[in-house]
Order: C-alpha cells, then structure tokens, then sequence
C-alpha cells in the first residue's frame, strides 16, 4: 500500500515536510522491533537518502541496528563519504555489502521469461540474490529510500532495484546490464515497463513478497538554483514507484524540439570519479544529440574507468567501441563473457559513431582516454573556456557558439522530441 504521497512539478520539499512524511508513513507502520536500512551510496547523494535515513534513525532509534549501503558493485563508502551524506548518524552502524561471496539466493527468474521480455535476444534464468544480512538479519522492516530518476539500464531507477541490483550479486548485477543493454539504451530510458524492470517485477512477486520491505522514494529536479525535491513517495508496493516515476518524468526529462550540436556536461569531483558513473553524460544526454555533434565531458574528479579493478581492466582492454564489436568481443572472449555488467557498460559509453564524445579528465592520461575510444581536450583549458560556474543549464552562447550545457547528468534526462517514440 501507499503509505504516504505527496509531490508535484512546482513543490519544493524542504527537510521538515520529509521528516513529517516519513514519520506520518512509520505511524502507519506501527511498531517495529529491528530495523535494517538500505540507502544507496555517495554516487545518489542528491536523492536526499541520506537525510531520511538519519530521520529514520531519529524515529526508530536502537531499534534500527544495521545500515547497508546499496553498492552493487561500487566500492565502500569512505568515512568522509559516509559523513558528507549522512552526517551524524554513527559509523559504527554500517555494514558493507559483500556482492562477491555475502549473498543469499531467492530463487531465479526462468530463462523463459528472459527471453520473452528480451524478444528473443537471451535466453538464461537470472538469479534473485540479495545481500545475506537482509535474511539473516532477522528484522521486521528493511527501510529502502532513494530517487527515481531516469536510468540507462531500467528505465527508471530505484524501487526493487535498490534491493536486487544495490545489494545484489555480480551475476545479477551482470547479467541485468547486459539485458538492458541487448534490449537497447534508447528503447529503455524514461519508462516504466523495461524488460530489467519486469524481471525484477518478477523476483519481488515470486521471491520476496515476505520481506518486510518499505521503499520512500524521492523526486529531485536540477534547477538553476541547485536541486529541489518536488515529491515524495512511501509504500511496500508498486505503485509508489508508479507515482513517482509519473512526477520524475515531468520534472527530469526534458524533451527538445531540435537536437543538439554541442552539449558541455560537468561531473561534480565528488560523486564521478571513474567512467563506469561519468559515462551518465553519455547515457542521458544521447537521445538529444545531433548527428555529427559532439558531447563535451569536464571530470575534474576522474582517476579511473571502472570503480572494480576487473572491471577497470576489461575497460581498458576493450575500449567503448559499439554494440556490434562489443557482442563479437563477447563471443570470442571468456573474460568479457564472464562479466556482462562490463559488456553492457562499453555498449553504453559509445556513441555508435553516431557523435563524437571528447573528456577532459582531472587524474587521466591522455593517452588512457584515447585508448578507450573517447577523444581528449586538456580540462584547465576546457574549463576556462566553458566555466561551469558561469554557465547556466541549458542553451548558452560561448564566443559567438551555441551550447547546451548541463550541471549534473544524474538529476535528469535529454531527448530530441522525435526520437522518444
């Protein structure tokens, strides 16, 4: 049921309207004996999970006794990021979530299934796994918060992927990717019914109607003024995703009338530190780009491609190269093959020689960045030319060109009218 709604595209929730939401959706809930928290990591730090996760704490207090990042397979939480996203609430009461050997299986989603959803492109049964601390942990309510938001991968992000993909496993998690991937990018993002969605659909149904999990759900719009909440969703079912996915849409999703010939993306230091979370300027933004054009990407914080050593190498041995290169390099090669979720990734990062797509990294080499298949501009000198503390979001003029540029690729998504059909 939907235990608390409230949002719209002109509401600006501050902390006490969340507080008071969340506390009104607990009251419903009654008493609760032990308490697990799910929010995801740093890289959602604008979902405002944080704050709701210390609310929580405030309103269960001991009897909330584990927090457990959803990573997926992001690295760990440092100390610094566990203060800048949930400030005061102790260290001491988080866990990490093992998504190699920490683990526990559902069941799994038949291969049949799969390759219905997939329409015909794969056809093997995928694996309902969930962080083991979830089961064994004994509790009476597993608080899941976050923010639905258009997603590369199933369409809108959030809901029962925070549990099956944030605490899930790698065979899971890889396998997901690559159907999303498969199914294609563009067919995907800013819709409620993908085929990841109906195959976690599938696990929640089938698997985990028994969990005691409450989801609150935010809905976040980049504005010129930073961002500002404009809902807020709590229920232990579909239809407070439903909710809001329809408000995000509105408010995240800005359909164009022309496509683009240059976009600026800038990636904040502090939350896009590898490719694996700075290719969201490509992900997004790719439905809105012209032919011919070209996606401009200032990393000041990029050390890295992907966040996992493995993943990392498959990276860099492989480059972003296309669909049909990546699904032969599949085939031929057991590595790529026994990682899909890096196989699905390198489909994401290429512009299918559609557009070109140029990075200007703060901790990369330049001759890195080319041999993964992007072209390379020096950031100091892109950044004096496009500062993104002068620029606003949206259409600018730089030295008699026209851009668009774009603060946070992960607060929104960008398509040309005519190709969201």
């Amino acid at each position: 049921m939907l235990y608390f709604g409230h949002g719209s595209e002109t509401d600006n929730l501050n902390a006490q309207d969340l507080k008071e939401g969340l506390f009104a959706a607990f009251e419903k809930l009654g008493k609760r004996k032990k308490v697990l928290a799910v929010p995801p990591d740093v890289t959602r730090f604008y979902s405002r999970a944080g704050e709701l996760t210390r609310y929580a704490l405030q309103y269960y207090g001991a009897a909330l006794t584990d927090i457990l990042p959803a990573l997926g397979t992001h690295s760990a939480m440092t100390s610094q990021e566990i203060n800048r996203m949930f400030g005061d609430v102790p260290h001491s009461l988080f866990r990490v979530h093992d998504w190699r050997g920490g683990l526990t299986t559902l069941g799994h989603v038949p291969a049949e299934f799969v390759h219905r959803v997939s329409e015909g492109k794969l056809n093997y049964e995928w694996p309902a796994q969930v962080d083991k601390l979830l089961v064994e942990g004994k509790f009476d309510l597993i608080f899941s918060p976050g923010q639905v938001v258009p997603h590369e991968v199933i369409g809108m992000a959030n809901y029962n992927k925070n549990i099956f993909v944030g605490t899930g496993g790698a065979e899971g998690i890889n396998k997901s990717h690559f159907l999303g991937a498969v199914y294609g990018m563009e067919r995907i993002m800013g819709r409620v019914d993908t085929p990841v969605r109906k195959v976690l659909n599938y696990a929640s149904e089938h698997f985990a109607k028994e969990m005691p999990i409450v989801y609150a759900l935010t809905v976040v719009n980049s504005t010129a003024n930073g961002p500002v909440t404009r809902g807020l969703f709590i229920g232990d079912d579909e239809k407070c995703f439903r909710c809001a996915a329809e408000l995000s849409l509105k408010v995240n999703f800005q359909m164009l009338d022309e496509p683009l010939k240059k976009v600026v993306v800038y990636l904040d230091p502090h939350e896009y530190k590898s490719t694996w979370l700075g290719n969201k300027s490509i992900y997004r933004t790719r439905m809105a780009m012209a032919g011919g054009g070209e996606l401009i990407v200032l990393a000041p914080g990029l050390k890295e491609f992907g966040e996992d050593k493995e993943i990392d190498r498959l990276i860099r041995k492989y480059g972003y190269v296309g669909t049909d290169r990546v699904l032969k390099d599949v085939n031929k090669n057991e590595d790529l093959r026994n990682n899909l979720s890096a196989a699905a990734h390198l489909i994401h990062g290429s512009s299918e020689g559609r557009f070109s797509i140029t990075y200007c990294p703060g901790k990369v080499s330049k001759q890195e960045i080319e041999s993964v298949n992007f072209k390379y501009a020096d950031l100091k000198q892109m950044q004096a030319m496009y500062n993104p503390e002068k620029l606003k979001d949206g259409l600018n003029t730089v030295n008699g060109e026209e851009i668009f540029f774009i603060s946070n690729p992960g607060l929104g998504l960008w398509s040309w009218r005519e190709r969201f059909k």
